[in-house]
């Protein structure tokens, strides 16, 4: 944050010269009022500086750990009512959470004082975390080490239990590879890929929103390719991938061909399963 006089305006300017002193003060009348004024400081609102304590009470507690309201306040300069209230905020907004302080030997009487810390979710936010440097090195390796017969049976396993549990919710499904979509869609949008089915001339298309591992994918297809088998195995029937989101498209859209069975159109129908 920038400091108080890097705000406030221009540098002071130098003193006139001995005996151009009237005349630079004609001058500076001539120019306007703007000249030689200082910039007025733009004022503070208080969301502004609520957002800003929150912020240093979020790296306090990523420093030290749990920590009561006292020893926050005491550390920020803030009234016990002034931290109180940062932190209730902070618990609504799921930012922190509050448990009873472990005191280890004997204690006083009372209950004990509560310490606050962060949530794994504020965590998150506060600073850069490389799950995906980490797996995309540890694919490296298995690529190195196994080739790429042993990346694929990786990315076959990893699917393995998406694939149960997207079975087990489309038990009711029924056999038509159409509607076997929509109840897959359904399914994993439970799971996170905020997918939808839609019936169209040709078929139905399966398209999902959001890929937990985009990064990856891109270096390793294979991921794609043992979720696209999967699809497969679970609409019951070929299909066919037409993007990817980790490939560079906005979503993951896989078709499914009509059936012969199925009655071809002009209409259009889609059956929304992200909401």
């Amino acid at each position: 944050m920038k400091n108080a006089a890097a705000l406030s305006g221009h540098p002071p300017t130098a003193a006139p010269a001995v005996g151009v002193g009237s005349r630079s003060r004609r001058a500076g009348r001539a120019a306007g009022p703007e000249v030689g004024r200082r910039a007025a400081p733009q004022p503070t609102t208080a969301a502004s500086t609520d957002l800003s304590t929150r912020d240093r009470v979020t790296q306090l507690l990523l420093a030290q750990g749990a920590t009561t309201a006292g020893q926050l306040g005491s550390a920020l300069g803030l009234s016990p009512a002034a931290i109180r209230r940062h932190l209730d905020a902070m618990l609504a907004d799921g930012d922190v959470l509050a448990r009873e302080q472990t005191v280890r030997g004997s204690r006083g009487r009372g209950r004990p004082a509560k310490v606050f810390l962060l949530t794994d979710a504020a965590r998150v936010r506060c600073g850069t975390h490389h799950y995906d440097n980490m797996a995309t090195a540890a694919l490296r390796w298995i690529a190195r080490s196994g080739g790429p017969d042993a990346v694929e049976a990786f990315a076959a396993d990893q699917v393995a239990a998406l694939e149960a549990r997207c079975r087990a919710a489309m038990e009711d499904a029924g056999d038509d590879p159409l509607a076997r979509s929509e109840a897959l869609a359904g399914a994993l949008t439970a799971e996170g890929y905020a997918a939808n089915a839609s019936t169209i001339a040709s078929g139905g298309q399966l398209c999902q929103h959001h890929c937990p591992v985009a990064h990856v994918a891109a270096e390793f297809p294979q991921l794609c390719e043992a979720e696209t088998a999967v699809i497969s195995r679970l609409v019951g029937t070929h299909v066919q991938r037409l993007a990817t989101i980790a490939h560079g498209d906005g979503v993951c859209t896989t078709h499914i061909p009509a059936q012969p069975r199925a009655q071809s159109g002009n209409t259009v129908t889609t059956v929304r399963t992200d909401r």
